[in-house]
């Protein structure tokens, strides 16, 4: 999507962002229409069941730069980040702020896992990933956020 059409497409909703700047939830819309193809339908999985599974889920955009058409990278928070949503070439990242501090009885954590803090699921073309349990984690994350900020 050009910026030309995402701006348009901001000014027709009824976001409070800036006049012209496009919502975090646009942002992510675009991101997804940019990638196309596998990543795009994988992403968009993704943020489907993370919304599924936590409906005050907040999505939200960081780390916007060229190096990414400006588009930045998702982002969904309770309470604090609950994960990230990556995109390489073959394999889209979730990345979990507090992984380590989750339990992952299905073993859906693949990537990152020597790191103190995070933990990450990589997840490649045909891939697939058991809902419930991601669903399950994604609700354990907002959890700890929650339980973390009190």
């Amino acid at each position: 999507m050009t910026r030309t059409a995402m701006s348009k497409k901001a000014s027709e909703s009824s976001s409070n962002e800036g006049a012209g700047e496009p919502s975090p939830s646009q942002l992510i819309d675009a991101r997804i229409e940019d990638l196309g193809g596998w990543r795009g339908e994988v992403l968009a999985h993704m943020r489907t069941l993370i919304k599924q599974a936590d409906p005050d889920v907040v999505e939200t955009v960081k780390w916007r730069k060229p190096s990414n058409s400006m588009l930045g990278v998702p982002v969904w928070e309770h309470a604090g980040i609950i994960c990230t949503g990556e995109t390489y070439k073959t394999y889209v990242k979730l990345t979990f702020a507090k992984g380590a501090s989750l339990e992952d009885p299905s073993g859906l954590f693949n990537a990152s896992l020597d790191g103190g803090t995070r933990r990450a699921i990589d997840i490649r073309e045909g891939d697939l990933i058991d809902e419930d349990a991601f669903k399950a984690l994604i609700r354990t994350a907002a959890a700890l956020n929650i339980s973390s900020a009190k």
